[in-house]
């Protein structure tokens, strides 16, 4: 037990992993329900929108996303079914294939809930260089507790596989 509580710190860690994924379950929720999207589908969106033509190619989603181009094309299969995506071939070079952000895509991104790993990296960014590593440090410490440090993971805050779609 700590000094200042009665609360054990083994327990009063696991709260706060509680925490966490409460509120990525709160925000997945809050996000379906304000625009129909998964933390994945909307960081797609995301980075479309920050390129000066509102395209990419799959390629350059996977990297940026850190997943597979598979995944980004269960993702991109998705969101062209709902209209916020299209895709487009290159006029100069017909073997690719480009990822457009459409202007419902551009309406359902602007209608989203921040998303949550937003909220992390202006906080992150906020801290000292040093409690920056400290705090890596500790998560990556944290996941080798779990048994998790090999499972692949892209920085999108979310529970689920990004490439599915959810029953």
């Amino acid at each position: 037990m700590t000094r200042d509580s009665a609360i054990p710190r083994s327990d009063a860690a696991l709260i706060a992993l509680r925490r966490i994924l409460r509120a990525t379950e709160q925000y997945e929720r809050d996000l379906a329900q304000a625009v129909g999207l998964t933390p994945a589908k909307l960081r797609v969106l995301q980075i479309l929108a920050a390129r000066d033509d509102r395209t990419a190619t799959p390629t350059l989603l996977a990297a940026q996303m850190g997943v597979s181009q598979a995944t980004v094309t269960a993702l991109v299969d998705q969101l062209d079914k709902l209209g916020l995506t299209q895709r487009q071939r290159s006029s100069t070079d017909r073997r690719q294939l480009h990822v457009i952000l459409t202007d419902s895509g551009a309406t359902a991104l602007a209608e989203a809930p921040d998303a949550l790993q937003q909220h992390f990296v202006t906080g992150f960014h906020a801290l000292q260089d040093w409690e920056q590593a400290m705090l890596v440090a500790a998560l990556e410490r944290v996941a080798a507790m779990l048994n998790a440090q090999g499972i692949d993971a892209s920085p999108v805050l979310t529970l689920g596989e990004i490439g599915r779609p959810r029953p």
